[in-house]
């Protein structure tokens, strides 16, 4: 199992992690027949932003404790986001019982191909010290 920040920034299959959901968008979007929304997820080294599809939507709540398998993180409006995917499972395992951090969030990183490998990202810059979707309450 992967933490967070030890994720490889590019286009892979197979992570399989844990982490606690932070927050929900309150935006939900209908692309095609499917409805997605983000969420703000983190845990003990980072935190990232996860796409939710479908019944994902409806299923987590804030202080979820989920475990993803086979998960994808990838490119999604040039910022990086994991999601289950279509053979990905994300599955609640518990409630509000996890140690995490708020920064780094990795999907406020500017990720840009490496010089030698088009298939590698290396990081830019730091758009954002915090979400700019979810932005911190104090």
């Amino acid at each position: 199992m992967k933490c967070l920040k030890d994720i490889v920034p590019a286009a892979q299959n197979n992570i399989d992690t844990r982490f606690i959901i932070l927050e929900k968008a309150g935006r939900v979007t209908i692309e095609g027949q499917q409805k997605s929304s983000l969420a703000l997820v983190a845990d003990e080294t980072a935190a990232v932003h996860f796409q939710l599809w479908g019944d994902e939507c409806d299923a987590f709540e804030t202080g979820d404790i989920v475990q993803l398998s086979n998960g994808i993180f990838s490119f999604n409006r040039n910022s990086l986001v994991l999601r289950a995917g279509k053979r990905g499972k994300a599955e609640k395992v518990g409630e509000f019982t996890i140690a995490y951090v708020e920064t780094p969030n990795i999907s406020e990183i500017r990720w840009v191909p490496h010089p030698n490998d088009s298939k590698t990202y290396v990081q830019d810059g730091v758009v954002s010290s915090h979400s700019r979707i979810f932005p911190p309450t104090a």
